[in-house]
């Protein structure tokens, strides 16, 4: 189902506030107020879909997509509170978008019925927020009020009501983690109309977590009923290193580009906030790394990622100021230093074929700087989609190194 009536309604409406709102307006803002388009072609998450093939597979891309859910949706509402109307048009196209693909997943496992169920259901929940985000941004208490309730007294226990029933999951269960996802998306959104930046990145990495304690045992459930069609354990220790290894890759691309997109409007207090979070996960990445490899590997790793995060900020900061010629410089030490290095790094660790690695780590640099060159135009449509895109690929990264990581060291991670 493509069209999301009650979102598309309530984003028209939206764009009209933000348009009134001209103390909260940027720089430079688009002045289309029109609603996004949902009919845009299926994204790459959606293609990967189908069909899925195991149960690995199953909790590997419901957990994909409800992370990318909460990145969207903070996108969205950051960019509706900075009031900038075609940014937050962008985003909420792609988040329309991908409620269409968790739907076709829903779809995939329980049939055309339960996709259209989820669908309405779901597009509610969007709507609500958007109403809260609104009523925030105009200081409305009693809009806000009604958006709390309506996101709690309406989408919780249906939501919650239909995943249990579609699932065999406990009621209670299923209520507590919708109702956790609701107060962790109203916290970021606070956090961004409050202009608190630290806390906004350490709630968004709260929510962003909390969607695979959704998705896990979801994808858990649906795999113990449809045993044929979902085959293998979605909990195994190989499939456990997938998952944590690509959200974590997911997560680094989502805040590099809010880092970006901060630093290219001049919000240096969220630049900070974002790259202190973006810095914290490279970290992670690497003392996970380091937990398999050893403590020389996962110093090796900090090292190259960290330049390469350098690289990036440098491109950036080039771009900004209009310098072709640093741009060019960053661009050379991305693909003549970090692509070559990394790639180095990776095959000698797995044993991955060179060629595939060094033209996926390419298409990382390409997809990131991509979106940076769209955030510098203010193409906001090209800059939405290129921020998915670039976002999704981190996936074929982290698929075929986990696969490679587990194939290596079969006793530690079993299931592979």
């Amino acid at each position: 189902m493509r069209q999301k009536l009650k979102v598309a309604i309530g984003i028209a409406t939206f764009a009209i506030f933000l348009a009134a709102c001209g103390s909260t307006s940027p720089k430079k803002t688009d002045s289309s107020m029109n609603p996004p388009n949902s009919a845009r072609p299926a994204s790459a998450m959606m293609s990967s879909l189908a069909p899925v093939k195991t149960a690995a597979d199953l909790r590997e891309d419901l957990n994909v997509l409800l992370g990318e859910h909460i990145m969207l949706a903070a996108k969205a509402t950051g960019s509706a509170l900075n009031g900038n109307v075609a940014e937050f048009n962008a985003y909420a196209t792609e988040l329309n978008q991908n409620g269409n693909d968790i739907g076709a997943l829903v779809g995939a496992a329980f049939g055309s019925a339960a996709q259209t169920q989820f669908d309405s259901i779901w597009s509610a929940h969007d709507g609500f927020f958007v109403d809260y985000t609104k009523a925030v941004g105009n200081h409305d208490s009693v809009g806000e009020q009604k958006a709390v309730s309506d996101l709690t007294g309406q989408y919780v226990p249906q939501f919650s009501a239909f995943i249990a029933n579609a699932t065999g999951l406990p009621l209670g269960t299923v209520t507590g983690l919708v109702s956790d996802h609701v107060i962790q998306t109203k916290a970021i959104v606070d956090d961004q109309a409050a202009k608190n930046y630290t806390q906004e990145y350490a709630d968004i990495n709260t929510a962003y977590s909390h969607m695979q304690a959704i998705g896990d045992p979801v994808a858990e459930a649906i795999a113990q009923k449809f045993p044929t069609k979902f085959p293998g354990n979605p909990q195994s220790k190989a499939a456990d290193l997938r998952v944590e290894l690509d959200q974590a890759l997911v997560a680094h691309l989502n805040l590099a580009t809010f880092a970006t997109d901060a630093a290219l409007a001049g919000r240096n207090d969220e630049f900070t906030a974002a790259g202190d979070d973006l810095n914290a996960n490279g970290t992670a990445i690497g003392s996970a790394i380091g937990s398999i490899f050893g403590s020389q590997a996962a110093s090796q790793f900090n090292t190259i990622w960290s330049a390469h995060n350098g690289f990036f900020v440098d491109y950036t900061k080039a771009a900004a100021n209009h310098d072709s010629t640093g741009e060019q410089k960053a661009v050379s030490e991305l693909t003549g230093i970090y692509v070559p290095q990394f790639t180095q790094f990776i095959v000698g660790a797995t044993g991955l074929p060179q060629s595939a690695v060094t033209s996926l780590i390419t298409d990382h640099v390409t997809g990131t700087k991509a979106v940076v060159d769209d955030q510098a135009a203010q193409s906001w449509p090209k800059a939405a989609q290129d921020d998915v895109a670039a976002a999704e690929h981190m996936q074929a990264i982290g698929d075929p190194l986990a696969s490679a990581i587990a194939s290596k060291f079969p006793s530690e991670f079993p299931g592979n």
